[in-house]
This record gives structure tokens, C-alpha cells and sequence, in this order.
């Protein structure tokens, strides 16, 4: 909890949801991610399936990879990712293989979350690396958001 405390995560959740609403020019479902050490941030993406073909251009993947190019490095030890809505198991691998040592979160994803709702994939033993989670940051607004964007198209 140490790196949580010494950042602001409303300050950097505010972020990921103006990553999200991004999302929305393009027809993508609002996800925003950011990736941030020491207070600074490296990276910002939010989902871009639609927009580029793409089925792994999920928010996380793409803020992964801005922040290991900018680092370069694979491992983004010391890093934070605050992301608007649980990750998804692809994107949980990802944040293992990364190393990433804490994620903090919005909404949870009920159908899909691999961070503590279907499975736990951020904090299994089995697995080499786990990551401290922080749920439930601004957690009504990430929700209506997504929430929002699912009724328009209904």
C-alpha cells in the first residue's frame, strides 16, 4: 500500500477517465488506463479495438507498452497502473508478465474481471509475480460511464 499512499489516485483516476471518454470518438468502449512511478506520469491509453482491428487494444495493453518503450524496459517495477475498469484476464497476464507492483481500479467487471470478481489472477499464488489492487476508486463515475455508452447503443 506504500506506493498508493504517496500518489494521488483520484488526481490519476480523473486522468483514466478522460482517457475513456476518448474511447467514445471512436465507437470503443470507455476504458482509459494510465501508468505512473513516482507521482509521474508515463503513460496514457485508453481502448482502441474498434478503431484499429484490433482484439488485444485494450487500454492497459496499449499503457503497458507507451510506459516499457519510454522506460525501456519490460519490467515497469515501481509502477502504478490506474485503470477505469477491472482488467480482463489478457490484460491481467500482462500486468503479471510486466511486473507491474500495484493496480488500482474502478469498476468492477462482473463479467469479465480478473482481479478479484471471476477470477484472481493479479494475486494467485501459483503465478510468479503479484500485485497489491486497490479497487473501487471513483468506482460510480468509471461505472456510469461504461454504463452510459452500453444504453446508447441498446
Amino acid at each position: 500500500m506504500d506506493s498508493v499512499r504517496v500518489m494521488d489516485t483520484d488526481r490519476w483516476m480523473q486522468r483514466a477517465l478522460d482517457e475513456a471518454r476518448a474511447a467514445v470518438e471512436h465507437d470503443d468502449v470507455p476504458v482509459g488506463a494510465v501508468i505512473v512511478r513516482d507521482d509521474q506520469l508515463l503513460a496514457a491509453a485508453h481502448n482502441r479495438r474498434e478503431v484499429d482491428d484490433d482484439p488485444t487494444a485494450h487500454a492497459e495493453v496499449l499503457a503497458i507498452r507507451e510506459a516499457a518503450a519510454k522506460l525501456g524496459s519490460w519490467r515497469l517495477e515501481g509502477c502504478t497502473l490506474v485503470v477505469t475498469l477491472e482488467p480482463c484476464t489478457m490484460c491481467a497476464g500482462a500486468i503479471v508478465l510486466a511486473r507491474i507492483p500495484t493496480v488500482v481500479f474502478g469498476a468492477d467487471d462482473p463479467k469479465a474481471g480478473a482481479a478479484g470478481s471471476l477470477w484472481d489472477v493479479l494475486d494467485d499464488p501459483r503465478l510468479n509475480h503479484r500485485c497489491e489492487v486497490v479497487r473501487g476508486v471513483r468506482a460510480q463515475e468509471c461505472g456510469d460511464q461504461l454504463r452510459t455508452f452500453f444504453r446508447a447503443r441498446r
